[in-house]
C-alpha cells in the first residue's frame, strides 16, 4: 500500500469518526453574550457529577482539550476538596489565586429514553412464474423478519462559561448525547463537540 492510499484511508477514517462523534452529541440550544469580546486566558473547569472518579475524568479531559486549543485551564478537583465544590467563596478565591478569569461548569440536567419501532419485512427472491417448479422454489424461500423495538438513552447536558470578573454568563450550550460505549468515550466525544462550538463562537482560538 503506497503512501497516497494510506493517507487517503486515514483522512476517510478521521472524517467518519468525526461525523459519528457529532451524531452522538447534538447541541439543542446555545447562547453567547454579545457584549463579551476576546477569549478567556485561563479557565477553571468544574464538572458536576455524583461519582468523584467520573468528575475527575471529565475535568481532566476538558482541561486537556482546552490546552490543545492554546487556552490554559485547571481542573477544580486539583484545587479544592469535593466538599467545597458548591462553595462560591472558595471557588472564587481559588480562581483568583490561580489566575483563572473564567469558570466553566457542566452538569447532567436529566436523561430521556426514546423508543423506535423497526417494522418487519419479507426477504424474498424475484418472482418466477414460468413453471410450477420455479414458483414452488420461490415460495418456499420467502422468509419473514419480525419487527422489534429499539430503546436509545440520551443524556441531557448543560455547559456554561462565566466571567470571573463579574460572575456573568458568557456562553451556554444545552445538548443531547446518545449514551453509547464507555464513560470515557462518551465524555471525550461530548467535550469535543463543546470545544468546537466554543471555537465557532470565537471563545477559543
Amino acid at each position: 500500500m503506497n503512501a497516497t492510499i494510506r493517507s487517503s484511508i486515514s483522512v476517510t477514517l478521521l472524517c467518519t469518526l468525526f461525523i459519528t462523534a457529532c451524531a452522538m452529541t447534538n447541541i439543542t440550544s446555545r447562547w453567547k453574550d454579545p457584549s463579551y469580546h476576546g477569549q478567556p486566558r485561563k479557565i477553571m473547569v468544574i464538572g458536576v457529577a455524583k461519582r468523584p472518579a467520573l468528575k475527575r475524568i471529565f475535568e481532566d479531559e476538558f482541561v486537556r482539550q482546552l490546552k490543545l486549543r492554546g487556552t490554559d485551564a485547571v481542573a477544580s478537583y486539583t484545587l479544592m476538596p469535593d466538599t467545597k465544590q458548591g462553595d462560591h467563596t472558595v471557588i472564587a478565591a481559588q480562581m483568583k489565586e490561580h489566575g483563572a478569569d473564567a469558570v466553566l461548569i457542566s452538569r447532567l440536567v436529566s436523561k430521556k429514553t426514546e423508543t423506535t419501532y423497526i417494522p418487519g419485512h419479507f426477504n424474498e427472491r424475484p418472482a418466477y412464474y414460468g413453471s410450477w417448479r420455479d414458483y414452488y422454489a420461490y415460495g418456499s424461500q420467502v422468509t419473514y423478519t419480525p419487527g422489534y423495538t429499539v430503546e436509545d438513552e440520551y443524556a441531557l447536558m448543560e455547559t456554561n462559561l462565566y466571567n470571573a470578573a463579574n460572575d456573568k454568563l458568557i456562553w451556554s450550550a444545552a445538548s443531547e448525547s446518545m449514551m453509547l460505549g464507555s464513560d470515557h468515550h462518551q465524555i471525550t466525544t461530548y467535550i469535543g463537540v463543546m470545544i468546537k462550538n466554543m471555537v465557532d463562537q470565537k471563545l477559543l482560538l
